[in-house]
């Protein structure tokens, strides 16, 4: 009995990580997409760029969230 349940928590934690690695590396992808559009697609500052960025990459991120939760 204890070896199922350790098991479980172990197939547990590797999809939580799973799920986080996923939601990080679409955030990171949607945060660059956004600056290189922004700074050379269309000819932004850098600092207008940035929050570009990280307002995008926030999103991408509050959606990957709700997707994995689903």
């Amino acid at each position: 009995m204890r070896s199922s349940q350790v098991q479980e928590n172990e197939a547990g934690r590797g999809a939580a990580m799973k799920a986080w690695r996923t939601i990080g590396l679409h955030t990171a992808i949607a945060a660059c997409f956004m600056f290189l559009l922004q700074r050379y697609g269309l000819s932004a500052t850098l600092e207008s760029s940035l929050l570009w960025a990280i307002v995008f990459g926030g999103c991408a991120a509050g959606l990957a969230y709700s997707q994995a939760n689903r």
